[in-house]
């Protein structure tokens, strides 16, 4: 199974120590959003978790003890924009704080495992599409080296988000003024040696050299563990995303970093009310166990297929016994 840990709120960022409690002891619990009544107990056996995606805008707490992962095969989505305190309000200044956690992380575990995320982008009087490109220029420089990959999405409004968007008098540009700005973005990390792909957008962004992004990627996940990963589209996620099958392991109204784009919190107080639960010794995040709450064991396998097929053997020469040579030396003219 792949963990998605998390894209209900910044685990790394504010709950990585629950985290580590939890790969300790060897399991979660994870209440469901749709029934409040029912928890499910996830193994995490390294046996069974092919690897952990990282979602957040600061993973700098999980530092010190990023070692207790080295049984795992992980990496992380890192949010990086140019937006200030008034749309991220709980994120430390950018280019002297975020940009070297940015570089500390790929230089300790590789570029190739910290992928940049420019998302998602939002047009206003003060983040005009100059405003992001030079933005996205400067970033791009300074991680030049430390990501292969940067991932770009444009705003969607949801109910929990349209009221913040309205007051920020956000604006969509025409899509031939968009497929033009994606261009130059694209263009500005090509020259940074970063590839730029596009997240579940419905519009096509490839003749502007962004290709459609798995962000729970099973291309990825089978490059790093060296195996084969059998797993189908999330089913859960909307038509235009590509990610594979993933065990989410967060919970809603518990992110404080109090992003104005957020879709995953209802409001601040809710936020601030569940955060007050928060024990690092619980397999529950930010949580209480009832006496009406069902807990079940969720059933979990690994996705991983250790057995090469021919074609990815055929990047190997082909061996031919001598023995056999010899005995069919009619059949193999030399």
């Amino acid at each position: 199974m792949i963990l998605s840990v998390s894209r209900r709120t910044d685990i790394p960022n504010y709950y990585s120590e629950w985290f580590y409690n939890r790969i300790k002891d060897g399991y979660l619990y994870v209440r469901n959003p749709m029934n409040a009544h029912q928890i499910s107990k996830i193994n995490l056996s390294p046996e069974v978790v092919d690897c952990i995606v990282f979602w957040t805008k600061n993973p700098e707490p999980m530092f010190s003890r990023l070692d207790e992962l080295d049984a795992y095969t992980y990496y992380f989505q890192f949010t990086l924009t140019g937006f200030g305190r008034d749309i991220e309000c709980n994120i430390p200044h950018k280019k002297e704080h975020m940009i070297p956690v940015f570089q500390k992380l790929a230089g300790r575990i590789g570029r190739e495992k910290v992928i940049w995320r420019y998302d998602p982008i939002i047009f206003t009087d003060k983040y005009t599409p100059e405003y992001h490109l030079k933005a996205f220029g400067q970033i791009a420089h300074e991680l030049n080296g430390y990501t292969s990959k940067c991932v770009i999405s444009f705003v969607d409004l949801y109910a929990k988000n349209k009221k913040n968007m309205d007051a920020l008098n956000s604006y969509s540009l025409p899509e031939r003024e968009l497929g033009a700005f994606a261009a130059q973005l694209a263009s500005i990390a090509g020259a940074n040696d970063i590839k730029a792909a596009s997240c579940a957008e419905a519009i096509d962004l490839s003749a502007c050299g962004i290709e459609h992004n798995c962000c729970i990627d099973k291309e990825l996940v089978g490059q790093l563990t060296g195996c084969k990963i059998q797993a189908v589209k999330d089913k859960n996620q909307r038509k235009e995303c590509g990610c594979v099958e993933s065990i989410e392991v967060g919970t809603y109204n518990t992110c404080k970093n109090g992003c104005a784009y957020c879709y995953a919190n209802y409001s601040h107080e809710s936020v601030l009310q569940n955060s007050k639960q928060y024990d690092v010794n619980s397999p529950l995040l930010c949580g209480t166990i009832a006496e009406d709450d069902k807990i079940t064991e969720r059933a979990v396998k690994s996705l991983k297929d250790p057995q090469l097929t021919l074609w990815d053997k055929s990047n190997t020469p082909l061996q031919i016994p001598q023995d056999l040579i010899r005995v069919h030396a009619d059949l193999f003219p030399i």
